[in-house]
């Protein structure tokens, strides 16, 4: 599950990112908002799951900016309702 994740944020990412002429806008919207409501489906234990991975590949992660993606994908996605505040900083 952690390449599955990790490749479900990235892409979330990449069209988060990209320029207008890279991916029409309207077209990545809707992309990121079809990943949300699949996530926001997924069965409690697996929900519970993914959130685990999310904050692993966090904890491990070297790269800053995509650091800060993961932590920020739960809440960003609807997954979890507010950030703690251990993690705001």
């Amino acid at each position: 599950m952690p390449v599955l994740a990790g490749l479900v944020v990235d892409v979330v990412r990449f069209l988060d990112c990209c320029e207008d002429d890279e991916v029409d806008p309207d077209a990545a919207v809707r992309v990121m908002e079809s990943v949300s409501w699949v996530l926001t489906r997924l069965p409690h234990g697996r929900r519970e799951g993914f959130l685990t991975v999310l904050a692993d590949l966090a904890t491990t992660e070297t790269d800053p900016g995509r650091r800060e993606f993961l932590q920020a994908f739960p809440f960003a996605c609807g997954l979890l309702d507010e950030r703690p505040a251990t993690t705001r900083d």
